[in-house]
C-alpha cells in the first residue's frame, strides 16, 4: 500500500469510512491499542485501510487514488468556524520551540530546509541562518534573505494552516501539546515572502491563495494533509475552495512531510 496512506502517530478510529460511507472495524477496536503507548502501528493501520478499501472493492493497486487530496477532501463533512474566543498564540506553546530537541529552533530549521546556499553564524553548530537565497513557493520570485531586525522580514515562516483558522476549525478542543506539535510541524511550515505571508493573514482556501496558480494545488494538498492530521475540520466555503482547485489535479498526492 503506498506510503501516502499511512499516518504517523494518530490513533485509528474503529469505525472508519471510505468513500463517505462508515465501516465498521471491531478488529481494530480490540487489537488496535499498543498497551504501552496507546498508539497503532503501521502496520496495523495499513491492514485497517486495505480492509476498508477491499470492503469498497478497491484493489491496493487504485489506492493510489485513493490517497489523493481530491478524493479525501471530498467526503469531508463540514462545520461552521468555531468562535475565537481564548485564541491567542500562546495556545500553540513557546514561539518556535525547539520540539524536534536537534539544538536548533524551528524557523532556522525551516529556513535551512528551504533557503538554498546559506551561511550560519559562527559557533552556533549550523542553527542560526545569517543568510540565503529563497525561491518563494507562493511567488516564484528569487528572494535573498539577511538576518537582521528589519531585514528578517523578508522571509517569514507561514503556518500553511493559519493557528487561528486551526483554533477555530478544532484545535481548541487539543491539548497544548498537540497544539504546540502543529505550530512547529513542517509539514505546516514553509519559508515564504514575508509581504504575501501578512496578506494571508490567517485565512483559508476560500480567501487567500498563493498569486501563483501553478503552486495552487501543492498549497492546498498540504492544508488538507495539516487539517487530517490534526482532526480538523473544514468550511463549507474552504472544502468548495479545495475541491476546486484539486479537480484540476485529480491524482496529487497528500504530502506526508
Amino acid at each position: 500500500l503506498p506510503t501516502e496512506l499511512t499516518t504517523r502517530g494518530i490513533q485509528a478510529p474503529e469505525t472508519l469510512e471510505c468513500r463517505g460511507k462508515p465501516i465498521s472495524n471491531p478488529r481494530l477496536a480490540a487489537h488496535s491499542r499498543h498497551t504501552h503507548t496507546g498508539r497503532v502501528s503501521h502496520i496495523e493501520i495499513r491492514i485497517a485501510l486495505v480492509l476498508s478499501l477491499a470492503v469498497a472493492g478497491i484493489t491496493p493497486s487504485q489506492a493510489t487514488s485513493v490517497a489523493s487530496g481530491l478524493s479525501v477532501i471530498e467526503v469531508q463533512p463540514t462545520k461552521g468556524r468555531a468562535a475565537k474566543t481564548g485564541y491567542t498564540r500562546a495556545q500553540f506553546g513557546q514561539t518556535w520551540a525547539d520540539v524536534d530537541r536537534n539544538g536548533c529552533d524551528t524557523r532556522n530549521d525551516i529556513l535551512k530546509r528551504d533557503l538554498s546556499g546559506e551561511v550560519f553564524k559562527e559557533k552556533t553548530d549550523d542553527c542560526v541562518v545569517l543568510s540565503g537565497t529563497l525561491i518563494d513557493p507562493y511567488s516564484g520570485e528569487t528572494i535573498n534573505f539577511v538576518r537582521g531586525n528589519v531585514s528578517s522580514m523578508e522571509v517569514q515562516i507561514d503556518h500553511v494552516v493559519a493557528l487561528s483558522n486551526a483554533w477555530q476549525t478544532g484545535a481548541f478542543k487539543l491539548t497544548v501539546q498537540q497544539r504546540t506539535a502543529m505550530a512547529n510541524d513542517p509539514l505546516n511550515l514553509l519559508a515564504v515572502k514575508g509581504r504575501l505571508n501578512s496578506q494571508k493573514g490567517d485565512g483559508d482556501a476560500a480567501t487567500w491563495l498563493p498569486p501563483l496558480k501553478s503552486y495552487r494545488c501543492d498549497y492546498v494538498a498540504r492544508q488538507v494533509a495539516v487539517k487530517m492530521k490534526y482532526k480538523l475540520w473544514f468550511t463549507a466555503p474552504e472544502k468548495e475552495a479545495i475541491v476546486r482547485i484539486l479537480k484540476s489535479c485529480p491524482e496529487k498526492a497528500l504530502p506526508t512531510s
